[in-house]
């Protein structure tokens, strides 16, 4: 299946559930930044958007465990990088419609959390088709080591993903399933 095909299908899926059932939690993911052993406190999140898993309460949960928590801010070339960010500070909402941080302060995760549309048991993933994660992850890559985290819901996982050689495959992923 193309991953167009995949996107329709995903998204028409994911409007159409109940998502209050399914909650990632914060140990699943403190786990990973334990298991990994990465002293970094830097935490890269997002603000969730068009029923992407909701990692907010997660996101105040590291902040107060004095993780430096930052989000993604869209650049005129369809380029982003991450941006400080408090549970406490105001944010303004870009061109699509997503909250972003209001900060000028860049910080680069050493944990990056990653919505993502649809994934495989090889850690591939489909995202919204951009390349906005994939082009950041790249980026950082050759700043600093990064754990990539994607986050989903387990109805996202298909059986297989054709990847090009622009996707990068996530370092682990996430579901209500693995709490």
């Amino acid at each position: 299946m193309k991953k167009s095909q995949i996107r329709k299908k995903i998204f028409k899926y994911r409007k159409s559930k109940n998502l209050s059932n399914y909650n990632i939690t914060f140990k699943s993911i403190f786990n990973i930044l334990i298991k990994t052993r990465l002293k970094g406190k830097v935490l890269g999140g997002y603000y969730p958007f068009n029923y992407e898993a909701d990692v907010m309460n997660i996101l105040e949960k590291f902040e107060k465990q004095n993780y430096i928590i930052s989000l993604p801010k869209i650049k005129k070339n369809s380029e982003m990088d991450f941006f400080n960010w408090s549970s406490r500070d105001p944010m303004s909402v870009n061109k699509y419609g997503i909250p972003e941080p209001i900060s000028n302060q860049i910080k680069y995760p050493d944990f990056l959390l990653v919505p993502l549309v649809a994934f495989d048991k090889d850690l591939n993933r489909v995202g919204y088709g951009a390349g906005f994660y994939d082009r950041y992850i790249k980026k950082i890559k050759k700043i600093k080591k990064v754990i990539t985290i994607g986050l989903a819901y387990s109805f996202q996982k298909v059986k297989k993903i054709s990847v090009n050689e622009h996707d990068i495959k996530l370092d682990f992923i996430v579901t209500e399933k693995e709490n």
